[in-house]
């Protein structure tokens, strides 16, 4: 492996990661820095948690000069990832003057203005950057490269449109730099139409697949939560991720596990920038922590220290999946990855599990005491409970996912 010196990097800005801890370059950096220092165009496939935005960034800090207006426009997906990006490019190119900013919606637009005037690096969301395009308070007309990250995810957000618009008001001489977990037909599009010969670069994700364990439990819908419950009591857990498939599942849940002393708080796209930074700070600084997300965490996000990942809700896709069960299991640690399966994930579990089910093994249900789970309720209507208990389920699809046979409900 390469260092960072022999990539090309400035003595400078080695010293800085140096410094942050960053000493020897991942995979995707060892092959993107090169190509980018020489101004190439990329399309970059790596997965979370794989040191991409350095990867790009390292060439972003040393050729562009302060001062000299903005010069490099990143497009994200979603607001937590422009300020990651942000955060980790004002880290890396702390011994410089650049002005870098972060421009998304949800927030005041005049603090977005002024910023605009002195910035040399911006990273936003592609709604709010067409904002200012219509308002003409941001200019263009200097970009010298632009980078797509989370490419894909943009497109399935429906902002193709909107990112086209905007790569037709930058100059046609840039570098641009695409960044997709997986190539779809608007990622082809855009590389014939906007990009030059791109260097096609893929790299392995950081998850060791040794050291993650699949596991999934079937269940009544009914007893879903309280075999939640009855899990996280019995495992020693340190930072944990629940996946629900719908922003009101995710406060239900997250509300009655602190109704039953649980450390949870929920992380959904109805928080607005403040309430998701707050969320994010309290989940790095636990030891102990139960975020219960939907699918915008389940990408992007630099999530570290993850021990388990459970399904409440079967992702619609493996891909989904993947990205989920991605976020344990890293930098050669432990992880586990465990599904709450009812029969309204049978078939998407199904699909997911196709090729590969002897990964993910069906354990026997343990037992466990049935539990209450407190609804939310509609406006001016008084809360109800729902007993967690058992119920009787006769309709049950094969499992063809898992070696050909239905998922067992032993006791």
């Amino acid at each position: 492996m390469k260092t960072f010196e022999e990539l090309g990097l400035k003595p400078e800005l080695v010293k800085t990661l140096n410094e942050l801890g960053i000493v020897e370059p991942t995979e995707i950096q060892e092959k993107v820095i090169p190509l980018t220092l020489k101004g190439e165009d990329i399309i970059g496939g790596s997965a979370t948690g794989s040191g991409k935005t350095l990867a790009f960034g390292a060439s972003l800090i040393e050729k562009t000069e302060p001062g000299k207006g903005l010069q490099v426009l990143i497009l994200t997906p979603t607001r937590e990832l422009a300020e990651q990006i942000s955060g980790a490019l004002i880290d890396f190119s702390s011994f410089t003057d650049l002005q870098i900013n972060t421009i998304y919606g949800g927030v005041p637009i005049d603090a977005q203005i002024r910023y605009l005037r002195n910035s040399d690096i911006v990273v936003g969301t592609p709604g709010r950057i067409l904002d200012h395009i219509s308002r003409k308070t941001i200019d263009l007309s200097k970009i010298k490269t632009l980078v797509l990250d989370e490419a894909d995810r943009m497109f399935d957000m429906g902002f193709i449109n909107d990112v086209t618009d905007i790569m037709n008001h930058c100059p046609r001489a840039k570098q641009t730099l695409l960044f997709s977990a997986t190539i779809q037909e608007e990622v082809l599009m855009i590389s014939k139409k906007y990009m030059k010969n791109p260097s096609e670069i893929s790299a392995e994700p950081e998850v060791d697949p040794s050291k993650l364990k699949q596991v999934f439990y079937d269940v009544p819908s009914n007893q879903k939560f309280s075999l939640l419950v009855h899990l996280l009591k019995q495992e020693k857990y340190g930072l944990v991720m629940i996946f629900c498939n719908t922003k009101r599942n995710a406060d239900l849940i997250s509300n009655n596990l602190q109704k039953y002393g649980f450390n949870s708080m929920a992380l959904h796209g109805n928080l607005n920038q403040s309430q998701r930074t707050r969320v994010l700070e309290q989940f790095h600084k636990s030891e102990a922590f139960i975020l219960v997300c939907t699918d915008v965490a389940a990408r992007g996000l630099d999530i570290k220290g993850v021990s388990h990942v459970y399904n409440y809700e079967f992702p619609k896709t493996k891909i989904e999946y993947t990205h989920r069960i991605g976020r344990t299991a890293r930098a050669g640690k432990d992880g586990k990855a465990i599904t709450i399966l009812s029969d309204r994930d049978y078939e998407s579990f199904r699909k997911a599990t196709r090729y590969n089910p002897s990964e993910i093994e069906n354990l026997p249900l343990p037992k466990f005491d049935p539990i209450f789970i407190k609804m939310n309720s509609p406006p001016r209507e008084r809360s109800s409970f729902r007993r967690n208990g058992p119920r009787s389920n006769s309709r049950r699809p094969s499992n063809r996912g898992s070696q050909n046979r239905r998922p067992s409900r032993r006791r």
